[in-house]
């Protein structure tokens, strides 16, 4: 039954979605991150397309996905998007106890969907934050962000 409860949240509008597009060398990055509010927390909906590949079956990618603090997926030539800044981490927790942490996504042939449930905030509260897609998946060990490389999308949560 709690299946059915969690799946009637997203036949809904989401309550706050951020469009990630990929950076200058990943133009092909792709897709939506839908926040829904529930009773028990927040649904994360991720589906995403143009991921990078890799040609090593027993090294399929896996990429890390954050909450950043900032509001703008802009940057320099060193780093496309410095300006969606740290790890959204209200509370000051360490790594990966962040507010912005999350399961990683799987690629699939360029392709990552992904769904979970988290009280870590609300939809409300990460309005004009942004979410970031790195290249390497987070070691959930590494201070302050896990060693997950670099950022090769991002998109503005509205």
């Amino acid at each position: 039954m709690e299946t059915i409860k969690f799946l009637s949240h997203i036949k809904r509008k989401p309550q706050a979605i951020a469009w990630v597009k990929g950076s200058a060398y990943y133009p092909k990055i792709g897709g939506t991150v839908a926040f829904y509010q529930a009773e028990e927390g927040v649904i994360v909906l991720s589906c995403i397309s143009g991921l990078p590949e890799s040609e090593d079956n027993c090294k399929n990618p896996i990429f890390a996905m954050h909450i950043h603090s900032g509001g703008k997926c802009s940057g320099n030539s060193k780093d496309f998007f410095a300006d969606a800044g740290t790890h959204y981490n209200p509370n000051g927790c360490p790594h990966p106890y962040h507010a912005g942490d999350m399961p990683p996504l799987f690629g699939v042939n360029g392709l990552a969907f992904s769904a979970f449930l988290t009280d870590r905030f609300s939809a409300e509260e990460i309005i004009g934050k942004t979410v970031i897609i790195h290249y390497e998946p987070d070691d959930f060990i590494s201070q302050p962000a896990g060693n997950s490389g670099t950022k090769i999308a991002c998109g503005v949560i509205m």
